[in-house]
C-alpha cells in the first residue's frame, strides 16, 4: 500500500510540474503581459510581451513588432527575460533528473538511495523554477499596478492593464512550486522495496525441488 501511494505521488508531482513547466514557455514567448485598451477607438487593441509588442484591429487584423533593443526596455522586462529563461532550463533539468529518480522507472532500480536522491534533486529545481517564474510576473503586475495609478500621468492617457499571460505564468509558477514539493515529499517518504526481493521466491522455488531431491538421494 505504501508503494502505491509512493508512486502515486510521483506520478501527480511529476505531472504537476510538467504542466507548469509547459505553461511557463507558453508565458514566456506570448505577447500578452499587458493590454490597452483605447477609449477613444475601441476597436484597436495593444499588447505588449517580453519580445513585441502587438496591435489588434478589426480591419486589418494583429500586426506585431518585436523590440529594437534590449538594453531601452524597462528593467522589470529584461530581468523577467533571464529570469524566465533561467525557469525554463531549471524546470526542463528538474524534470529529467526526477524522471531518472521514479521508483516505476527500472533504470538502476537497485541503487535506491541515488534514485532517492535524484528525486530530492529535480523536486529542488522543479520549486526553484517555480519561483523564478513567479518573481517576474508577479513584478511587472507590480509595476503595472504602480503605473495605472500613477497619480502624475494625466487621466486622458491609456493605462496599461494586467495580460493574460500575467494568470498563465502564476499558474505555471505554483504547479512547479507544488510538483516539485510533492516530489520531494514522496522522495522522503517509505523507501521503495529493493527488486530483489520480488525475484527472491522465483528463485527459491526453483531451487527447492533441488535441494529436495538431493536430501531424498542422501537418505537412500
Amino acid at each position: 500500500m505504501a508503494l502505491v501511494f509512493r508512486t502515486a505521488m510521483q506520478s501527480v508531482g511529476l505531472s504537476l510540474s510538467l504542466l507548469g513547466w509547459v505553461l511557463s514557455i507558453i508565458t514566456t514567448y506570448l505577447p500578452h503581459w499587458k493590454n490597452l485598451n483605447l477609449d477613444l477607438n475601441e476597436m484597436e487593441n495593444w499588447t505588449m510581451g517580453l519580445w513585441k509588442t502587438c496591435v489588434i484591429q478589426e480591419e486589418v487584423g494583429k500586426q506585431c513588432k518585436d523590440f529594437d533593443s534590449f538594453l531601452a526596455l524597462p528593467a522589470e522586462l529584461r530581468v523577467s527575460r533571464v529570469l524566465m529563461f533561467l525557469s525554463n532550463g531549471l524546470g526542463l533539468l528538474g524534470l529529467l533528473l526526477s524522471g531518472f529518480g521514479l521508483d516505476c522507472l527500472r533504470i538502476a532500480e537497485r541503487q535506491q538511495d541515488f534514485k532517492k536522491r535524484l528525486l530530492i534533486l529535480g523536486g529542488i529545481l522543479l520549486w526553484t523554477s517555480g519561483v523564478t517564474a513567479l518573481v517576474p510576473v508577479s513584478w511587472v503586475a507590480h509595476m503595472t499596478v504602480l503605473e495605472f495609478w500613477d497619480e502624475s500621468i494625466p487621466e486622458i492617457v491609456p493605462r496599461w492593464e494586467f495580460g493574460e499571460a500575467l494568470f498563465i505564468g502564476w499558474f505555471a509558477g505554483f504547479a512547479l512550486v507544488l510538483g516539485g514539493s510533492v516530489l520531494q515529499c514522496a522522495a522522503c517518504s517509505a523507501p521503495a522495496p529493493l527488486p530483489s526481493a520480488h525475484y527472491a521466491v522465483p528463485e527459491m522455488q526453483d531451487h527447492c525441488p533441488q535441494l529436495e531431491n538431493g536430501t531424498a538421494d542422501g537418505k537412500v
